[in-house]
């Protein structure tokens, strides 16, 4: 049962690290003497390059598109807007905790390890949000949290931001106290938390007219937070980047945690410069919004930092990603909605599928190897660990033994060979074989990946045996006077579980 925000809310501040630091402005900001050089203890910013990150929780981007949204909407016309899944169990319970950790830090709950709105098992100290991140690299840097969801400023960015506000579920008082600070201070990066929409998913459910109205009214308080912004003198010539997000959605009676469609639903919206207006994408997902932020900043990702986002900016489709336009609606399966989109066997130019292994039958959609999307594939069944998939984005290639398995076949297990086209590495030393996967085992399986050059013997790249959910890169050798390499991924499987590949490269190095 899905505890309400009050409870979870008192649960997180009880059971919160016993070194997190109580806020000295828990009930708003304080009244202290200024100090030097600060306003209200924010201090200056120094940086031309401004960023505002506004999360607004529990919000459904289905509920957004319908509901009297005009300043949102405003954001979306005139900038880029990203629709995309959440994970769900067993990676994480659509939650708060985890939820804001992920777009804080950047990286998905496997890493910075929080799975419930305890924060148990948080692992800050090595996946830090991106306030501690702008604050080391530049402890000049102006940093400013206001959050309804008091967690979200005392815990997840303890000790990561110059001032941070905890307003205890209060909208209204979250806004104006940004909106003052904005408006008069001098705030280098902002990140706000609004908690009114998930209330009213709770109370009412995410298909109720209070859950719309929840949407219209801290649409309101982001427009008076923008037109903050916007008010100000040096506004002409700063260089400012809005981001609007949120950390889950809502089943359509309230309540979320769960694994379905809706209460997996996210966004990004961005409105700044390099966005192309009423553009939308599908590849950006929320943990690119904290290396976003620093790249805005001025602050370059650190590969060392082991982030599973990426600048928005720095996004490129890759060879599945295009495919999208000619996906197909489902065959066999029945419990994907009839008039949904989301999968083909056709790949990509110069990809292939060797199927000549496959057994005759089974389920069409999953027949060897398939390009997919998440809303299709995961509607198949869930809860058999698809909703973990994070790692790939908009289409991806998949080999789904469980799914083919659910109709009659001929004998043999699922066994099928993703083959990549042919890539040039003639005067390389090594090349560097990279692409995001998702191994999932409950049952007979293998998953291999062989890399042959010039035609010749298949070697070894890497082999899967167990649960594996990960981006590799792994350094080949080139054999000399080399000049070509193709990549293979065969899939074997006796109704077991699955294997996802997404953004394959194959990089020549010197």
């Amino acid at each position: 049962m899905q505890m309400s925000r009050s409870v979870r809310t008192l649960l997180a501040v009880l059971t919160a690290t016993a070194a997190t630091v109580p806020l000295a402005l828990a009930a708003g900001p304080a009244q202290a003497a200024p100090k030097p050089g600060t306003y209200k203890n924010l201090p200056n910013g120094t940086k031309t390059a401004k960023t505002l990150v506004i999360g607004i929780d529990g919000t459904r981007y289905d509920k957004l598109l319908l509901a009297d949204a005009p300043r949102i909407k405003a954001l979306m016309a005139a900038g880029l807007t990203a629709p995309s899944s959440l994970y769900a169990d067993p990676l994480s319970p659509t939650v708060s905790g985890p939820g804001w950790s992920t777009i804080a830090t950047g990286v998905w709950p496997d890493k910075h390890g929080v799975k419930e709105n305890t924060f148990a098992g948080s692992r800050f100290n090595t996946y830090p949000s991106l306030g501690k991140r702008l604050e080391t690299a530049s402890s000049a840097t102006s940093t400013l949290v206001v959050a309804s969801w008091n967690p979200v400023a005392d815990t997840i960015f303890n000790g990561g931001a110059d001032l941070r506000i905890a307003e205890s579920e209060n909208d209204n008082r979250t806004a104006a106290d940004a909106a003052d600070y904005l408006a008069h201070g001098n705030p280098d990066a902002t990140f706000l938390h609004f908690d009114q929409v998930d209330e009213a998913g709770h109370g009412y459910g995410g298909a109720s007219s209070q859950y719309l109205a929840a949407i219209h009214s801290v649409d309101t308080l982001v427009g008076q937070v923008v037109d903050a912004v916007k008010s100000r003198p040096a506004y002409a010539s700063e260089d400012w980047l809005i981001l609007v997000t949120t950390d889950h959605g809502h089943t359509d009676a309230g309540g979320h945690g769960g694994n379905s469609a809706s209460e997996r639903q996210t966004f990004v919206v961005a409105d700044g410069a390099g966005y192309a207006p009423g553009s939308i994408r599908r590849d950006v997902k929320v943990v690119d919004i904290a290396p976003t932020v620093l790249q805005h900043e001025g602050v370059a990702v650190n590969p060392a930092w082991n982030l599973d986002g990426t600048p928005i900016t720095g996004l490129a489709p890759d060879a599945f990603d295009p495919l999208r336009g000619s996906l197909q609606t489902r065959v066999d399966e029945t419990g994907i909605d009839a008039g949904l989109t989301g999968f083909t066997h056709t790949p990509p130019a110069g990809w292939s599928i060797d199927n000549s292994a496959m057994p005759t039958g089974g389920v069409t959609e999953w027949r060897g190897w398939s390009f997919a999307t998440d809303e299709f594939w995961t509607a198949a069944e869930r809860g058999q660990g698809r909703e973990t998939n994070v790692r790939s984005r908009d289409v991806f290639a998949v080999a789904d033994s469980d799914e083919w398995d659910d109709a009659a076949h001929g004998a043999g297990p699922f066994d099928s060979t993703l083959v990549s086209p042919v890539y040039q590495v003639g005067g390389a030393a090594t090349a560097v074989v990279g692409y995001a996967t998702d191994y999932r085992v409950d049952g007979p399986q293998t998953g291999d990946v062989h890399i042959s050059f010039d035609g010749g013997a298949p070697q070894l790249v890497k082999s899967y045996r167990a649960d594996t959910n990960t981006f590799e890169s792994v350094t080949v050798n080139v054999p000399a006077g080399a000049t070509t390499a193709r990549l293979t991924f065969r899939y074997t499987g006796t109704n077991s579980a699955f294997w996802t590949v997404d953004q394959v490269t194959l990089t020549p190095r010197g």
